[in-house]
């Protein structure tokens, strides 16, 4: 016997399948529920990553403060003006995004990274020994320090407070610990040459030291040194990410005015900007701190930079202030 529209012999096995499928989808559920909140699942949480003294939660707060997803995504959510974020830690590590977070406006160059590798902490952070070992392991690094270095990028500067760089790094190294499962797809971006030698796995390490070496000579000496040499030399050396050209305040002070004038230093003295005290705050710059700021923060200079360099460097400071022309 079939069951026909209006037969309430039918009611009953209808109410039990209903009641059946309803109690599948109720245990469905609540499992569902217990294995999202199981730790077996293996994903990373904020809480156990961190970069220098801070955590991922602290750059996560300073990422929605100055809006990056305005621009960027993460994980594919947000806006595609800029590229996608979530593994740009692994791409371009720690010293990379150092060098570019202050002074987003133009990619930093190879002698930008380099200063920052100076540091024993940054290498550690980095996980590597020197430049050309930072470059085999962050090969997005080289990649853009051979495509892009010293060109303007479409980000512009942002007024980061002492320590906001940091903590966004310790976002991003969040992030590309993150599982995403393979979400978004890898974009493959650049020139034709670029692309062909990431299929064949040609290494862009020799491509990145061949710019580098292909980079102008250092200055001379013969006939003095130029303030537009020094100019030159300050943005390859990526000085303009933590300085401003006038008297605007920035990671350090600014030079615009500063030749000349007296500086209160940090141990209640004061001492006069002349060409001296310029070089050996570029050599050693924690031999006097300026009072305001803390040490520590700027890398020495001595071993990086040669004499003609130097004197350069000061020259174009020199400029800047009144007292110089």
């Amino acid at each position: 016997m079939s069951c026909t529209t209006g037969d309430k012999s039918c009611e009953t096995p209808r109410r039990r399948g209903a009641l059946s499928v309803l109690v599948l989808m109720a245990a469905i559920f609540l499992t569902l529920s217990v294995f999202s909140f199981l730790d077996s699942r293996g994903q990373v949480t904020p809480d156990q990553i961190s970069y220098k003294d801070y955590s991922a939660d602290d750059g996560k707060r300073i990422f929605q403060a100055y809006n990056c997803m305005g621009c960027h995504t993460i994980v594919g959510n947000g806006a595609y003006l800029g590229p996608d974020l979530t593994k740009e830690y692994n791409h371009t590590g720690p010293a990379w995004l150092e060098a570019f977070l202050p002074s987003a406006g133009s990619f930093p160059t190879a002698a930008a990274v380099r200063t920052h590798l100076i540091s024993p902490e940054q290498l550690k952070l980095s996980g590597v020994t020197s430049f050309e070992e930072y470059l085999e392991k962050y090969p997005g690094a080289a990649e853009r320090l051979d495509r892009r270095a010293g060109k303007v990028s479409h980000m512009p500067n942002l007024q980061f407070r002492e320590g906001e760089v940091a903590k966004l790094i310790a976002f991003l190294k969040y992030t590309a610990a993150m599982n995403n499962e393979g979400w978004p797809p890898a974009i493959q971006a650049g020139s034709l040459e670029t692309r062909v030698a990431k299929v064949h796995g040609t290494s862009l390490v020799a491509a990145a030291n061949a710019s580098v070496s292909a980079s102008p000579e250092p200055v001379s000496a013969s006939g003095g040194a130029t303030a537009e040499q020094g100019e030159k030399l300050v943005t390859d050396y990526g000085c303009v990410a933590c300085h401003a050209t006038d008297t605007t305040q920035k990671v350090g002070p600014g030079w615009g005015d500063l030749f000349g004038s007296s500086v209160p230093l940090a141990d209640g003295t004061t001492v006069k900007a002349d060409q001296a005290y310029l070089a050996e705050s570029i050599r050693n710059p924690d031999a006097q701190v300026v009072k305001g700021y803390p040490a520590g923060v700027m890398p020495p200079y001595k071993d990086l930079i040669k004499q003609e360099e130097l004197d350069a460097m000061v020259a174009y400071l020199v400029s800047l202030s009144k007292a110089g022309k």
